[in-house]
């Protein structure tokens, strides 16, 4: 029989050794998507996959699409990019990305956190991370902005999270494929609107940080009520 299923994009995770580029990865290999972990160092990148591999195979995953290779090198190969870097490094990678970022889409999860300040939100001169990175790189790279809200612990994790996940993005096309992100990331998604929007979302991050010092816990997160769930 013919499988007329279309193949999944690739997904090229820059930053993807840190924590939260491990459980994005973690999630969407798992939903067949072949990830691509990029980092400075392609030793690291590797280092990461080997964690991942590891970790799925524990989950019971015996059909894993994953490697690592150079930030430029993933992102050559891809049809999504997802940064999932620090804010101080934000800009620097976007510049030096921005040629082989060009006719993609880019998924952006940076929060503008400036320690010590953490759980204070931040407003970056252009308004948010999201709207920074659309400037740099201009109409040539369509942004996505979401998964701000939800902590890597969750994502690694194979319970069911109950935190909902806000997608802004560049226009409807945009949010539309961000949905299906975050829907095969086996979480519910909603239509946050334009990119400007993602000044709020990335706001509630510190927010949520806040939260989560006053109690005790780890992963504080929210839900859109009042509204029919997916």
């Amino acid at each position: 029989m013919i499988d007329n299923k279309e193949p999944k994009e690739v997904i090229a995770i820059i930053g993807g050794t840190g924590k939260e580029g491990k459980g994005l990865a973690y999630r969407w290999v798992k939903a067949g998507y072949h990830v691509i972990i990029g980092s400075r160092s392609e030793a690291k990148a590797q280092e990461a996959v080997n964690e991942l591999k590891a970790l799925l195979s524990v989950a019971g995953v015996s059909d894993m699409s994953i490697d690592g290779k150079s930030n430029q090198e993933a992102v050559k190969i891809c049809g999504i990019a997802s940064l999932t870097v620090p804010y101080e490094f934000h800009k620097t990678i976007l510049e030096e990305l921005k040629p082989f970022l060009q006719g993609k889409y880019l998924l952006d999860v940076t929060v503008p956190l400036v320690p010590p300040k953490v759980s204070t939100v931040q407003i970056p001169p252009h308004g948010s991370a999201a709207m920074q990175a659309q400037m740099i790189l201009g109409d040539g790279v369509k942004i996505i902005s979401a998964f701000q809200n939800i902590s890597f612990e969750l994502l690694l994790s194979d319970k069911k999270i109950e935190c909902d996940v806000l997608v802004c993005g560049t226009d409807l096309e945009s949010r539309e494929l961000g949905l299906r992100l975050v829907n095969d990331a086996d979480l519910i998604g909603w239509d946050a609107g334009p990119l400007e929007n993602s000044i709020v979302q990335e706001g509630l991050t510190s927010i949520l940080i806040r939260i989560n010092k006053k109690f005790g816990v780890h992963s504080s997160g929210l839900q859109i009520t009042g509204a029919p769930r997916p």
